[in-house]
C-alpha cells in the first residue's frame, strides 16, 4: 500500500553523513530517542500557542521533519554499530507513542468541530502502532504497513501546519477530513493484523 514509509531507504541514505557525525561524538541510539520526544514536547508546545504566533505553525513541517530524522537515526545508529538492546527496542517503541501524543494534542484545541473525531483518531494511532509492534511479537517482523502509518501522520500534520500558516480555515470540512484520515488508519491497521496472521 503507499506510504511514505516506501522512501525510508532513500531518506536513510542522506542521514549517513549525521550518523557518522554523531557516532564519532559517542551519542548513542537511546539518547537520540530520548532527545527525540523532548523535542516533539516542543513541537506540541509550540503548536499549541500557535494561535498567539501564527509562525508557530510552521514548526509542524520543519520540525516533524527534523523528528522524522532522530527517528531513523536512533535505528541506523543501532544497527550499524551493533548497539541494539531489549531497553533500546523499548524506548523507542514507547517514544514513538508519546512523541505522537505530544504532537496531536494540540489538535484538540483548533478542530474543536471534529473533537470526538481527534480524540478517535489519537487513540487510533496508538492501536496502529500497537498492531505493528505486536506483527514483531507473533511473527518476528515489525510491521509498518500503511496507509496512514506514522511517516504518513507525521506528513499530514505538518501539511496542515502550512495550511494553517497561510490562513486555510478546516472548520468546515473537518470532519469530512478526520473521518477519512480513521478510515485509513483503520484499514492500516487491519493489513497490519492480516500480514502478522498470515505470516
Amino acid at each position: 500500500m503507499i506510504s511514505v514509509y516506501t522512501i525510508k531507504p532513500q531518506f536513510q541514505k542522506l542521514l549517513s553523513p549525521i550518523l557518522l557525525f554523531l557516532h564519532k561524538r559517542n551519542i548513542t541510539p537511546n539518547q537520540i530517542t530520548i532527545g527525540s520526544c523532548f523535542f516533539s514536547l516542543l513541537i506540541g508546545i509550540f503548536f499549541w500557542y500557535a494561535d498567539y504566533n501564527n509562525l508557530f505553525f510552521l514548526v509542524l513541517p520543519i520540525g516533524l521533519l527534523l523528528r522524522m530524522a532522530f527517528n531513523a537515526l536512533d535505528g541506523m545508529m543501532a544497527k550499524k554499530y551493533n548497539l541494539t538492546s531489549k531497553a533500546g527496542e523499548m524506548l523507542n517503541e514507547m517514544g514513538d507513542v508519546v512523541s505522537d501524543l505530544f504532537v496531536f494534542f494540540p489538535l484538540l484545541k483548533y478542530e474543536p468541530e471534529a473533537l470526538y473525531l481527534v480524540v478517535l483518531f489519537i487513540a487510533l494511532s496508538i492501536v496502529n502502532e500497537f498492531s505493528g509492534v505486536m506483527g514483531k511479537a507473533i511473527s518476528g517482523v515489525r510491521r509498518y504497513d500503511g496507509p496512514m502509518g506514522k511517516s504518513d501522520r507525521a506528513l499530514l500534520l505538518g501539511v496542515y501546519g502550512i495550511l494553517k500558516f497561510c490562513g486555510v480555515a478546516f472548520s468546515a470540512y473537518s470532519i469530512w477530513i478526520f473521518s477519512v484520515i480513521i478510515l485509513l488508519l483503520l484499514i492500516s491497521t487491519y493489513v497490519r493484523i492480516n500480514k502478522t496472521l498470515k505470516s
